[in-house]
């Protein structure tokens, strides 16, 4: 078996949440928040598919040049049956954070969303829509119908310890040298291949960067294939669950302030699909634990394991840039992404802001079956800090 698997854990308990309280949570449903796997759940290297087949495990050249198979430009009907379900919304005077397919209402571009969800969580895993009238509504409609979209694909989760359920990727000024306290989507710093907290993200552009702020997307599957060609040792590396991530402070009261966990995964059941979790920035900044040793350092084995995925995903991404109206939605489960460093314009003209979506996919809903014991709940993952209630600022904050 793969080191660490033998070892004696606390595994979490096998529970559901209680029903959340309307006067905290406007849909009734809080967010899950991070945990650590179910250790018993977690298999070893030997039982990993030496090689993954299917449509997630897709190349950039099969869709650099056939933008026709990943993007959609809404119609002037969609967008209209978008803005009349915003106003609606808009004049009843529910609070963002209550929104949902009930009250946002979309009768004929549902069975589409539908299929979109479909496409995200088993087939390709990303899309891009254009178009969307985010200039011509300004940021509180657009958050309006953008979150609308949302409820159609998974029910939004907390982003940080604030409850933001709307986030805002933004040079905010904050230091991104500082990665055992700063979250770098708040700076202009380049983000490595990741995934987030979440089952499925999306990014509305607000407005671009002068300079930079690219996007690059790559299925994990066809990276996994390719480690397992080319370096098992790396990939077996990954699938030990000896990787501490941070949790920056985000942390209830009694949780522990980093999570012991893989970085990939076999989804439960007997044909589980690879899973993957990701952030090299959440395995970096540990040090203030590492040096005391209440931690392990990163291992020879684990640094290099890093550098190879990070070259490996850079070497195999499907480039594409953001331009204002634009909205991407990717599967965390299967796609890693990464940002180009950027440099804003000098003001007054706007800085670079994306208006960012964590969605969840819970298993009686199509999700995959994770191992993790929050995997059946509708609001799984996330970033929850005790009862703090969601928000959706209109900006930055």
């Amino acid at each position: 078996m793969a080191p660490g698997l033998t070892e004696s854990y606390i595994t979490a308990p096998h529970h559901f949440q209680k029903p959340a309280s309307k006067a905290i949570f406007p849909d009734g449903i809080k967010t899950s928040g991070q945990h650590p796997p179910l250790y018993d759940d977690l298999r070893p290297y030997e039982s990993f598919p030496r090689v993954i087949n299917g449509s997630t495990v897709w190349k950039s050249e099969d869709y650099i040049n056939a933008p026709e198979r990943w993007v959609h430009r809404f119609t002037e009907d969609e967008i209209l049956e978008m803005s009349e379900a915003a106003d609606a919304f808009l004049s009843s005077g529910t609070p963002l954070t209550g929104i949902s397919k009930a009250n946002f209402k979309l009768p004929r571009m549902s069975t589409y969303m539908e299929s979109i969800r479909s496409d995200l969580l088993n087939d390709k895993g990303f899309i891009l829509f254009k178009g969307f009238p985010v200039e011509k509504w300004g940021n509180h409609k657009s958050a309006v119908a953008y979150m609308g979209l949302g409820t159609y694909l998974g029910y939004f989760v907390s982003q940080n310890g604030r409850g933001h359920v709307l986030g805002h990727v933004k040079d905010v000024g904050d230091d991104p040298k500082q990665i055992d306290k700063v979250r770098i989507y708040r700076t202009n710093a380049r983000q490595f291949f990741h995934q987030d907290d979440s089952d499925i993200v999306g990014l509305l552009c607000v407005a671009r960067a002068l300079k930079g702020g690219e996007s690059d997307i790559v299925s994990s599957h066809h990276v996994y294939n390719i480690l397992s060609e080319e370096r098992p040792d790396v990939l077996k590396t990954l699938i030990e669950p000896i990787w501490y991530f941070d949790r920056k402070g985000e942390v209830s009261e009694g949780e522990e302030p980093y999570i012991k966990t893989a970085i990939f995964y076999l989804e439960k059941g007997g044909n589980g699909r690879v899973y993957s979790k990701w952030d090299p920035y959440y395995v970096r900044s540990l040090t203030r634990f590492s040096d005391q040793g209440i931690i392990p350092p990163l291992s020879p084995a684990q640094l290099e394991a890093a550098e190879v995925l990070e070259a490996t995903c850079k070497r195999l991404a499907l480039h594409m840039i953001l331009e204002v109206g634009d909205i991407q939605f990717l599967s965390n489960e299967h796609v890693f992404h990464a940002r180009t460093e950027y440099t804003d314009h000098a003001p007054p003209a706007p800085r670079r802001h994306l208006m960012r979506l964590w969605l969840a996919t819970p298993e009686d809903e199509g999700g995959w079956k994770l191992p993790f014991h929050d995997s059946a709940e509708k609001k799984r993952g996330g970033i929850q800090v005790d009862d703090h209630p969601p928000v959706a600022p209109l900006d930055a904050e």
